[in-house]
């Protein structure tokens, strides 16, 4: 099964240039090519909000004017940005938030109501090309949420079709987790947990409806996991190195590509080698905690600034398994976003202070010679970080959110918050700021290695200075350290 699969895999790639000539030949087919085109030629920008110190829609869509996008893509259909939008030349892409999914996908008439909600009073003066139905459902972890999604797309669908609706696609962003193995690309194959139960279902619906596997593609993370594996150049579209498939002859120049093409062949192994890639989200973090190595501006510019270039050019380059073909990709994100949990490359993807000043100069269009930027600031993170670390209170944190954290990081573990017991040596001084501190830091000390990270909801920060812990607070936190790790062997 497995060599008729990379029979037929090796058929298509190597059929492409004879297929050409049939979108001449066929005027629908030439049309849905020009369609591709353009869609492929207007770089979006993911345009999120979970952040407290973002800028009106009003103004978020004026910059994104300013920067030359050419499509926006909403995680949402809030209606103050539709509106605004209709009065804009912005292609737009609009959402479906995953706890939503369960309830569409329920009854047709609920589907019907959605899209008389957010589409309908919108369009087309506001130019919606795409609908995403979840976003990664994959990490919520919900089974019930996995089951109902292409049921959810379906009645969508349905809903456009009864409004004459035909030029607006349905799709759901997965990330690279939803596949078993990504290299070499040719090995590439879906996890077997939802092969059959999802993805089987998903491309059929994907097929059917001419629409677009859209893939959220990081290669930030896939490097800085093992940057031994593979370099950076590679990962930033830059340098001469090559990657050759042992199995394809495909020869690589960047990772990228490499990604792309491990979803082509994984969709390939089932049945379905023609569906149509759209990357949701791809982008570099310009910045992040201690040791999230080569997330800074220079490399975050880069990797953009190359990727811009590559999906803009024309003729399109595609990818070495479809050579020439068109990719719609939207770069991650306009803003920063500082709510958003986890490390700190998480709230740092953006290219727009919330002023609407870049953080690094890039163009959408990307007709401007790399060689026409300003120099960028050297990168001194791109090895990973040797020295101490701790975990620290920010300045002017809020004394009840610091109370409910302290809370918090005391109950988890005895040894956490031992020194700070009535009499014990870090007792005194009695304050909240003191004991939080305190707690924190032990507490990242403690839990570091389960991916436990040093922010607490913007309460604290990662620093290369010690801090001034008193040395018996230094000695404590230590001693809380080893008291759990011995208490883990235990177990």
């Amino acid at each position: 099964m497995a060599l008729l699969a990379f029979f037929l895999f090796t058929l298509v790639v190597f059929s492409s240039s004879s297929c050409s000539a049939i979108w001449f030949q066929h005027p629908h087919r030439y049309i849905q090519k020009k369609t591709m085109l353009e869609l492929a030629s207007r770089i979006g920008i993911n345009y999120g909000r979970q952040g407290n110190n973002l800028p009106s829609p009003y103004q978020s869509i004026n910059f994104i004017k300013l920067i030359k996008a050419g499509h926006v893509k909403l995680y949402d259909a809030d209606p103050e940005s539709l509106t605004l939008l209709s009065q804009t030349n912005l292609y737009v892409t609009i959402a479906v938030p995953n706890h939503q999914i369960t309830s569409l996908s329920a009854n047709q008439t609920t589907a019907d109501d959605w899209v008389k909600t957010n589409i309908l009073p919108y369009y087309p003066q506001t130019q919606i090309r795409f609908v995403l139905v979840g976003n990664e459902i994959l990490s919520v972890q919900d089974r019930n949420i996995t089951a109902n999604v292409v049921p959810a797309m379906r009645k969508i669908v349905n809903s456009l079709r009864a409004h004459g609706i035909h030029n607006i696609k349905v799709g759901t962003p997965l990330a690279m987790d939803s596949l078993r193995s990504t290299f070499p690309p040719s090995n590439s194959t879906f996890r077997e947990d939802i092969a059959l139960p999802l993805m089987l279902p998903l491309l059929k619906f994907l097929n059917g409806t001419n629409s677009y596997f859209f893939i959220n593609l990081q290669p930030y993370f896939r490097w800085s996991k093992n940057p031994n594996h593979t370099t950076l150049d590679f990962a930033l579209f830059q340098g001469n190195s090559t990657y050759t498939d042992p199995h394809t002859g495909l020869v690589y120049h960047n990772l990228v590509d490499q990604m792309l093409d491990s979803v082509i062949f994984a969709m390939t192994k089932l049945g379905y080698p023609y569906i149509r890639i759209a990357i949701s989200e791809t982008g570099w973090p310009h910045s992040g905690d201690i040791d999230e190595t080569g997330a800074n501006v220079f490399n975050a510019a880069t990797y953009n600034r190359n990727l811009i270039k590559k999906m803009t050019a024309i003729p399109p380059i595609g990818t070495p398994a479809r050579p020439g073909s068109p990719i719609p990709t939207f770069v991650f994100s306009l803003f920063n976003e500082n709510k958003k949990p986890g490390s700190g490359t998480q709230r740092h993807w953006g290219i727009l202070h919330p002023d609407g000043t870049p953080i690094y100069d890039i163009d959408f269009t990307g007709q401007k010679p790399l060689t026409g930027f300003n120099p960028l600031p050297k990168p001194t993170n791109n090895v990973p970080y040797k020295g101490q670390v701790w975990c620290v209170l920010v300045e002017g944190a809020n004394e009840a959110e610091l109370e409910e954290a302290l809370r918090m990081a005391c109950a988890r573990s005895n040894t956490t918050c031992a020194a700070l017991a009535p009499g014990r040596e870090c007792y005194e001084p009695v304050s909240v700021y003191s004991h939080a501190s305190y707690a924190l830091n032990s507490y990242w000390a403690q839990f570091r290695s389960q991916n436990v990270q040093c922010y607490f909801n913007g309460l604290a920060h990662e620093t290369t200075t010690n801090p001034a812990f008193s040395q018996e607070m230094i000695a404590a936190s230590s001693r809380a350290l080893l008291c759990e790790q011995e208490r883990l062997k235990e177990i």
